[in-house]
């Protein structure tokens, strides 16, 4: 069912969100993506309303997340929880695993079609086909036979992407560690996302007695919805604004 997100939103709450098809609209390429210029402001007055439990969890490593969003810093986990930034700054990373047998393939599919776009990050390879829907299961089955040959590795699907990740990283994980820590420890989690990579982190959440909202269409274990990243967006303004006290105009 949909909702409006300022009726979950309370301080008691440990708000987790993810970054492409959640707070920006995806883009053909993922460097393209175009951050609104009041998400950063918004962003910020959420953390501090909240006492610092806000924490973005995205496929992307935490470098572009803080480029996109510079100056705020936020509590993050990148790479789907390969890499995590707690509340305190400090870093935390998994251990990584031998990535050429799925460099080799990925890099065979996209030098025959420059559609394709292979992004590489620390411990894992994401091929991008969204240029090129009609070849994602030649892309899914190279990218699933490289991972077999590849000890520690995991396949992810994405929304036209596959990627190649250490098996020990998921959302949900990062999601729980968090939940472990000040100031997330303690409080309801609600975690906002609209891929298949962000389902763990609803079940996640769920688990832990709180609550996962799905952006956009598409089936899902989250209890919750909202129509797409733009209206999420207005939600979010809208919420942070009354609750914060603020005026909006």
């Amino acid at each position: 069912m949909t909702m409006n997100f300022e009726d979950i939103l309370f301080p008691s709450c440990a708000v987790f969100l993810d970054f492409d098809g959640t707070l920006v609209d995806i883009a053909p390429q993922p460097e393209a993506v175009i951050v609104p210029p009041a998400l950063s402001a918004t962003l910020a007055q959420l953390h501090g309303w909240l006492g610092g439990a806000l924490a973005l969890i995205s496929g992307r490593p935490i470098a572009q997340i803080d480029a996109f969003l510079k100056p705020l810093v936020l509590p993050a986990a990148g790479v789907h929880g390969a890499e995590r930034r707690g509340a305190d700054g400090r870093l935390s990373l998994l251990s990584t695993h031998p990535l050429e047998v799925v460099e080799a393939a990925a890099a065979a599919l996209v030098k025959g079609d420059p559609r394709l776009r292979l992004e590489t990050k620390r411990g894992s390879v994401a091929l991008h086909y969204r240029q090129a829907p009609e070849r994602e299961a030649e892309c899914i089955a190279a990218m699933q036979a490289a991972v077999e040959e590849s000890p520690g590795l995991t396949l992810l699907r994405g929304k036209m992407v596959v990627e190649a990740k250490p098996g020990g990283a998921s959302k949900g994980a990062a999601i729980e560690a968090f939940m472990a820590e000040a100031p997330f420890a303690g409080r309801t989690p609600v975690f906002v996302g609209d891929d298949i990579t962000d389902e763990v982190g609803f079940a996640t959440v769920q688990r832990l007695k709180g609550l996962g909202v799905k952006v956009g269409e598409g089936a899902t274990v989250a209890w919750q919805r909202i129509e797409s990243p733009q209206v999420f967006r207005q939600q979010l303004q809208l919420a942070v604004a009354h609750k914060a006290g603020k005026v909006h105009a």
